[in-house]
């Protein structure tokens, strides 16, 4: 199995104003995207600053990102780092550990569903949030829809990481499509996209980053098969689908 596979186990060996990226600096296919044009994008590292997913601040003091990304960990073992668009710019952005983490109470494994967790910060940080995607929403999912997928993972299957942010541009593909490709897809709680000849997806360590269109989150890097193969498109989080469970998690006093 894909990232079922090679994301969860970037997680556990980590112990829009764009440019133009560099041949081995994309998310495989994508390009540079700037951290001022998205600011609600995060990545996650050890407490020695080794990056193994990504998440998105969807409240001042909130941040979503896959379940499998969180499991296992205590707050003190991670890192949320914020602001900061090169890795290795220390001097930008912001890296904080979380207070509490909250991981949905299904949870079994990445391609069963519920992939979806929560981290509250001690304070709110200074960067925009994003709004995720609610019940409303089933029009962003529909397939032939291009959504921007964004990370700081792998360039290539097994490849580096990214030093900077990156992003691409896939299409959903219809429920049908994603159960030929996966027969253990749930179609109410995931979506898949890609291209069918592949070159374009999330790898390694974009685990738990955000899918955005419409000025909202409305998918987290999830699971698949290898990186960018032939039909083997990405399988994301339909976050739609979670709103119910989230909104008194993100939105506490509401």
């Amino acid at each position: 199995m894909r990232r079922l596979l090679v994301l969860v186990l970037s997680a556990l060996l980590a112990t829009a104003a764009v440019g133009t990226a560099a041949a081995d600096e994309r998310i495989i296919g994508g390009e540079r995207a700037s951290i001022e044009a998205n600011p609600w994008a995060v990545h996650l590292t050890d407490v020695r600053g080794n990056q193994f997913c990504g998440g998105t601040l969807v409240a001042p003091a909130k941040v979503l990102t896959a379940a499998h990304c969180a499991l296992g960990r205590s707050p003190r073992d991670l890192r949320v780092v914020a602001g900061r668009e090169d890795k290795q710019d220390r001097r930008s952005g912001v890296s904080v550990a979380p207070v509490s983490i909250w991981i949905h109470k299904q949870y079994v494994s990445a391609d069963k569903g519920e992939d979806v967790a929560v981290l509250t910060l001690p304070e709110a940080l200074p960067y925009e949030p994003l709004p995720f995607a609610e019940e409303a929403d089933a029009a962003l999912y529909e397939p032939g829809t291009r959504v921007r997928v964004l990370g700081w993972g792998r360039t290539a299957e097994n490849g580096r990481t990214s030093r900077y942010l990156l992003q691409a541009t896939v299409p959903v593909q219809p429920d049908d499509y994603c159960l030929d490709a996966y027969p253990q897809f749930v179609s109410a709680d995931m979506f898949c996209a890609g291209y069918e000849g592949g070159r374009v997806d999330t790898c390694q360590g974009d685990s738990g980053g955000p899918v955005v269109v419409g000025g909202k989150l409305i998918g987290v890097t999830s699971w698949g098969e290898g990186c960018a193969r032939r039909g083997k498109p990405g399988v994301y989080v339909q976050l739609s689908r979670y709103a119910q469970d989230l909104r008194p998690v993100v939105y506490p006093e509401s």
